[in-house]
């Protein structure tokens, strides 16, 4: 029993990393309908920007990880301004294709600058060995808990700003149908900037808190992404809740079964992952708290 606990504690420190990028993918989607391909290289880029700041230059963590965020959306808002917006009224698979280009840049741009070589980041809550709260004998540390209560702090404000701001309401009508909310009055070049924004900093923040239980480097959020977009299929690619949701889901899961079943093992969960990304989307295409979508016939 105290195993089965403690291998479900080490799913929960799974699941906050795989819920962070979701949560941000989620994001984009919900207030600009469109699928970012780049956002977990565009975390990771800002993750070495963290770094520099709280390692290189000695800053405190949590003042790097601020300055970061708030670069990250400045980042974001250039992106859709410059790459984004010039393609986006053509088709939506031309700026999709366009978030591949950025995953190539960002992912080249971190080797180029900061190298190939995995980097310790330092936690902004405590996680020394002796950090953890003892429950039915296993063991949950502390880290765990701060990037819950974080994420889950964050989860709460992006529900109060989606649904019970004029924001939120422009948020949805434009993902919805731009033309329509255009012609409503809504301001759709300043909404999807203001989309982007908010992605790029919820992904540097989701990536700076989860940083110290991964070393930080090029490839860091490539596995994770897989990981991410299961836990978007599960809990609905527009739902933050279900983003979060199914990042707690797909974290137990994949650390249950790679304890339990012994043909999957460690090195065969991602394998797993691309399972239940299968039998979500045949079952319940739009998982489990994504829209409805509605067509007149």
């Amino acid at each position: 029993m105290d195993l089965l606990l403690q291998r479900v504690f080490d799913g929960l420190t799974n699941g906050a990393i795989y819920a962070a990028l979701a949560l941000a993918i989620a994001i984009i989607i919900r207030s600009t309908g469109l699928l970012n391909l780049a956002q977990g290289e565009m975390a990771m880029f800002s993750t070495f920007i963290a770094l520099t700041f709280a390692v290189d230059l000695g800053w405190p963590v949590w003042l790097a990880i601020t300055i970061t965020v708030l670069l990250s959306m400045a980042g974001g808002a250039a992106i859709e301004r410059f790459l984004i917006r010039p393609v986006e009224h053509r088709s939506h698979l031309a700026a999709i294709i366009v978030t591949l280009g950025l995953f190539i840049f960002f992912n080249g741009m971190a080797g180029w600058i900061w190298k190939f070589d995995p980097r310790g980041f330092p936690s902004p809550f405590p996680a020394d060995a002796d950090d953890f709260v003892e429950i039915g004998g296993a063991r949950l540390r502390y880290e765990s808990i701060g990037i819950w209560l974080t994420l889950g702090a964050v989860l709460l404000g992006l529900t109060l700003l989606l649904n019970r701001t004029r924001l939120g309401l422009a948020f949805r009508a434009v993902s919805s149908n731009p033309t329509t909310a255009k012609l409503s009055g809504a301001r759709v070049s300043q909404t999807l900037m203001l989309g982007w924004a908010l992605a790029a900093g919820i992904g540097a923040l989701g990536a700076t808190l989860i940083a110290s239980s991964v070393f930080v480097h090029p490839g860091m959020m490539l596995g994770v992404l897989t990981y991410a977009f299961a836990a978007l299929t599960i809990g609905g690619f527009d739902s933050p809740f279900g983003a979060v949701l199914g990042g707690l889901i797909v974290g137990i899961g994949e650390t249950l079964l790679g304890g339990y079943v012994g043909f999957i093992g460690s090195d065969m969960t991602k394998v797993a992952a691309l399972v239940i990304i299968l039998a979500v989307l045949l079952l319940r295409p739009r998982g489990l708290f994504g829209s409805q979508t509605l067509e007149r016939v």
